[in-house]
This record gives C-alpha cells, structure tokens and sequence, in this order.
C-alpha cells in the first residue's frame, strides 16, 4: 500500500492519500498464468499402454489367399464370417499385411447396409495400406 501526502492548498493540512499498488498482483497472476498453460500439455500428453486385450489379433486363422469383409443391414461387420468390431478389424488388417504375401481381401457389404458404416470400413481399409481389394457380390445388383 503506498502513501504520499498531497501537497497542501488553500487550508488543506497535507492528509495521506492511499492507493492500492497493483503491480505486485499484477506480475504474481501473470507468472501463475504462464505456469498454468506451461503445464497443460504434460497433462494430456498420453503414454502408451500394451494392454492385454490387444493380442487376440491371431486367435482367428488368416486365410492365406483371401479373407472376406461383411456388413449387414444391422451394422455388424464380419471378418471371414465372424463378428467383430472395427478396432479388431483394423488388427486383422494389420496382421495380415505382415504375411509374407498380401492375401486377397474381399468387400462384401449387404444393399441394406448404412452406408456410414460401410463407408468407415472402407477408410479403416484405405488407412491399413491393403493393396489387393476386391468387391464381390455386386453381380446380383445389375438388374434393377
């Protein structure tokens, strides 16, 4: 808190005028203000994790020549007949470009299937790398 006396006029006795000085606040707000945005990236900086649920890629048997992708009118996306999600999707993806030779992977989605769903598939695919896709079924759709 800072004093000064004002200057005495026309009978005035020089009474303190008291301000309030607020530098001091000012610089401690914008030292915890950088303190702040300096520590918010450490906190949502993410580490990675191997979890146990994520080495299941193997426990369905690749086809060696070709594998085949499904979804139904419901959303249900299967791999070689067997349901599964778009995570263990995209591990099956993976696995099978590890085989010495890429297999065949064929696209098969039923005509009452929603196309968002038919559509993410299709990016999961394009973003895995396969190289060797193939859409089958699509002869019963040539006679309107």
């Amino acid at each position: 808190m800072a004093l000064s006396f004002a200057t005495p006029q026309s009978g005035d006795q020089g009474t303190p005028i008291s301000d309030l000085n607020t530098t001091p606040l000012i610089d401690v707000m914008l030292v915890l203000l950088i303190m702040f945005i300096i520590t918010i990236p450490i906190q949502t900086h993410s580490i990675g994790v191997d979890l146990p649920g994520q080495a299941t890629a193997q426990t369905i048997p690749m086809d060696p020549v070709k594998n085949k992708v499904t979804i139904d009118a419901a959303g249900l996306i299967r791999w070689n007949g067997t349901a599964i999600d778009r995570l263990t999707l995209r591990q099956y993806l993976a696995a099978s470009l590890r085989m010495p030779v890429e297999p065949e992977l064929q696209f098969q989605p039923e005509a009452d299937a929603r196309y968002l769903t038919v559509d993410e598939v299709l990016a999961d695919i394009k973003r895995s790398g396969v190289t060797h896709l193939g859409f089958v079924g699509n002869e019963r759709y040539r006679d309107f």
